[in-house]
């Protein structure tokens, strides 16, 4: 309490440095610490915190020394496919962008769909640096089993906007087994 008479001083905290991350502590001895009180608010995403994580345990492991760019590498793909069926047939849609007609196989052998081709890196004669490469090339395979009622003699196929399309028409003549089973 000040004696009678004085002035009471009243001090004000210092200013901080960004209000948005930090906030400074004050008390009445003059001596201020820094908090880190205010942390953005993000939205927790699993998929990026293992993403991180791998590539994390890939420096880790890695054979070039630390702090050396990431070399940018063309990594194999495997386009993505919808696989539906009504009553005349089974439908195969491949997702196949930028993949040229002459470059895709679809073969029938053994009672298995193969759908094949390649994806080529175009080079053009740019002055463009890239930074991230994310689109994948090269060469790619997808094989699946035929179900019982496709007909494999009939099976056709069409390519059209980055799309395949492969038609396996079903054989009327099969019909799918049906074995009844007793419970004892």
């Amino acid at each position: 309490m000040p004696a009678a008479g004085a002035k009471e001083q009243v001090r004000t905290p210092p200013a901080t440095k960004n209000k948005m991350s930090l906030l400074t502590k004050w008390n009445p001895l003059g001596k201020s610490e820094e908090l880190d009180v205010w942390r953005p608010i993000t939205r927790w995403d699993p998929l990026r915190e293992m993403e991180e994580l791998m590539r994390g345990m890939q420096r880790s492991f890695a054979l070039r020394p630390q702090g050396a760019e990431e070399s940018m590498t063309i990594a194999g793909w495997t386009p993505s496919v919808d696989i539906g069926e009504n009553e005349k047939e089974f439908v195969v849609k491949a997702e196949l962008p930028e993949v040229k007609k002459e470059d895709i196989k679809v073969n029938v052998e053994d009672g298995t769909l193969c759908i094949s081709g390649e994806r080529k890196v175009v080079k053009e004669e740019t002055d463009m640096k890239f930074h991230r490469v994310e689109r994948a090339y090269g060469r790619f395979e997808r094989t699946f089993s035929l179900p019982d009622q496709a007909d494999a003699d009939k099976i056709t196929s069409e390519y059209k906007d980055g799309i395949l399309t492969v038609h396996l028409p079903k054989n009327p003549a099969i019909k799918p087994a049906v074995h009844q089973i007793p419970v004892h």
